[in-house]
């Protein structure tokens, strides 16, 4: 579809489902205001009627909507049927005239069948059963009562003995026999061998088929080019529209930095500038490390989201993993480590070179995107935020004692000493202090000869 055509059926979905005043507002969250709360199922109903499709699956499309708006949604969903589309969809409590747009009914309780067929013969149905649904009375609401046991049409069909209705016995005796009572009813009734018949039909076609044709791979209507290029967008837009915790690192970044250099301002050449310098650059790395656990929440707040738009078949795994990695990676990991290398390098008085600058800058870049990138990966496999972090937060201090600062990585025992090739940490250490030491002179004024050491009192 070329764009125009996309905004037109855009504007009207938007037209259909009234939300042309709130077109251009924001959702909201559990912490922004947005829109109310029937403005936005009426939204999560349009994200549905935008894709054109076949099959419509909906879970109380008008829970939260007043009784017009729940009928002008119903009344769009009638047309849609109308124009060849299967819509399914549960619902509570539909006032009447909604209850007349229904095809077919289904009503449910204690996971067994009550009725199945269609909606302008339930009444019959029921009244067959020995329920007569009263004058005036809501049908939907009629079905719900039976189904309960509670209702006055219940009442009415129990043996009056003297003008007065015999006491009502307790639900708990009550609500379990009766419903088998009507699921009993239903199985020898006309409405179940037509179902039945029309399933055996089904199933008998589907078992000539090879199993192979079974389960279909999910067909996308775009590239991937296409798919990571909007997945970006959005993450960038829903970024950009909640600035909160992107503002919050760089300010904490800035500080942060600050502080550092204030504390380790201006190393010198001598014996104290050996373990400033030690220490400041295990800091650095092992912050790159710590600031990346709020990746965790990439994957595990929108899994849902994700869940649902991937296997209607929005976009594929990898244009949504690539995509939310360029979203987190640019922004939350990238432009921090630019200003936190920009603050200290200079304060700190590191090698006055411009190459030892940009691969020190680079050093912490690539130990964000590999801790942000181990993160991603624990997120991934996780529903829980709290055990995400907790996993993270453990994998980073194994990784930081075995980093080459806190102990003499030669001097670990054989069994134990592979893991330092799996310390993040390490690598990022190494480079730094590869960058800063080489070069520099710790033994000014001394003239050191093969046979001669430069050592410092402790």
């Amino acid at each position: 579809m070329k764009n125009h055509e996309k905004n037109e059926r855009i504007n009207m979905v938007i037209q259909e489902l009234g939300l042309a005043k709130v077109a251009d507002s924001k959702v909201g969250t559990q912490f922004t205001r947005g829109v109310s709360g029937g403005e936005r199922k009426r939204t999560s109903i349009g994200m549905e009627l935008i894709t054109d499709p076949s099959i419509l699956f909906l879970d109380e499309p008008t829970t939260g909507l007043d009784s017009s708006t729940a009928n002008a949604v119903l009344l769009l969903l009638k047309r849609m049927s109308k124009q060849g589309r299967t819509i399914i969809f549960s619902i509570h409590q539909p006032r009447y005239s909604i209850f007349k747009l229904f095809d077919s009914l289904t009503l449910l309780a204690s996971g067994k069948l009550m009725f199945h067929g269609p909606a302008q013969e339930a009444l019959g149905y029921f009244a067959s059963a020995g329920h007569h649904c009263e004058p005036y009375n809501n049908p939907a609401d009629f079905f719900l009562d039976v189904i309960n046991g509670d209702s006055s049409a219940v009442v009415l069909n129990r043996e009056i003995e003297d003008g007065e209705v015999k006491e009502m016995e307790e639900p708990s005796k009550r609500d379990k026999p009766l419903i088998e009572k009507l699921a009993e009813f239903y199985v020898n009734s006309a409405f179940f061998r037509e179902t039945k018949v029309e399933l055996d039909q089904l199933s008998g076609g589907q078992k000539q088929k090879k199993k192979s044709t079974a389960f279909k791979e999910i067909t996308y209507a775009t590239s991937f080019c296409h798919q990571l290029r909007w997945v970006s967008k959005r993450s960038f837009k829903n970024l950009l529209g909640n600035p909160q915790a992107s503002i919050a690192q760089v300010i904490v970044t800035v500080i942060l930095g600050l502080v550092v250099g204030a504390i380790f301002y201006d190393l010198k050449s001598d014996p104290t500038g050996i373990q400033n310098r030690a220490g400041v650059l295990f800091f650095l790395t092992t912050n790159q490390c710590f600031s990346s656990v709020t990746a965790v929440e990439l994957f595990v707040v929108e899994k849902k989201i994700f869940m649902h738009e991937y296997i209607s078949g929005y976009y594929r795994v990898s244009s949504y993993f690539f995509g939310k990695l360029l979203s987190d990676l640019l922004p939350m990991r990238m432009i921090p480590s630019v200003i936190f290398t920009c603050i200290t390098y200079f304060l700190l008085g590191l090698k006055p070179k411009a190459e030892a600058f940009f691969v020190m800058m680079f050093s912490l870049i690539m130990v964000a995107y590999a801790a942000s990138s181990m993160a991603l990966a624990i997120a991934a496999g996780q529903s829980v935020v709290s055990i995400a972090t907790l996993l993270m937060t453990i994998s980073f201090v194994f990784m930081m004692m075995f980093s080459g600062l806190l102990v003499n990585l030669t001097t670990v025992v054989p069994w134990l000493s592979w893991l330092q090739y799996l310390s993040i940490p390490r690598y990022g250490y190494a480079a730094l202090q590869h960058n800063e030491f080489l070069g520099l002179d710790f033994c000014p004024g001394l003239n050191v000869t093969a046979n001669d050491t430069c050592s410092f009192a402790t």
